[in-house]
């Protein structure tokens, strides 16, 4: 049996409140891991550009979503 089939089976007997606990861990520690992730050039575009939207909005759609907030 490997390590992962035996945390697998161990997960699955732990009482609800435990694996509640080990989720928040689990949620916590990915948080930790993805700020500690150095974001290379490719990734912080990709999750900032915004221009196929800007690209999309032609001078005739002005006005367009104006009512928008009253609905």
């Amino acid at each position: 049996m490997s390590t992962i089939e035996e945390i697998e089976q161990a997960v699955e007997e732990l009482p609800l409140k435990d694996f509640a606990k080990l989720a928040v861990w689990f949620d916590r520690r990915r948080q930790q891991i993805e700020i500690m992730k150095p974001a290379n050039d490719k990734t912080q575009a990709a999750a900032r550009d915004h221009s196929a939207f800007l690209n999309s909005y032609a001078p005739q759609d002005e006005g367009l979503y104006d009512d928008a907030a009253t609905r």
